[in-house]
């Protein structure tokens, strides 16, 4: 069997071919797995969220029990009609 010049510059320009449509689909995958794993962590994220949004919900209601106004309720009433907002944005 006899190699030319030819052949080999077709058998590299196959190879150079996969390699770079390979890459290509490796580097989609690769971005697709790092949206996943952002996905992940902004639920996390929004789920400490609400963790201290109760938290300091809370707070503010015992202040108010305490005896604490003005800044307290008004707090109170944006920190309760932004739950309700999102409440409602979510299952739409």
């Amino acid at each position: 069997m006899y190699i030319d010049q030819n052949a080999i510059i077709t058998a590299a320009s196959v190879i150079s071919a996969l390699v770079v449509i390979f890459s290509a689909i490796f580097a989609v995958y690769r971005w697709y797995l790092k949206q996943n794993q952002q996905d992940k962590e902004i639920e996390k994220i929004k789920s400490e969220q609400c963790l201290l949004t109760y938290g300091i919900l809370a707070c503010l209601k015992g202040l108010k029990e305490q005896g604490c106004n003005g800044p307290v309720t008004e707090a109170i009433d944006k920190i309760e009609k932004h739950i309700n907002k999102q409440a409602h944005d979510q299952e739409g």
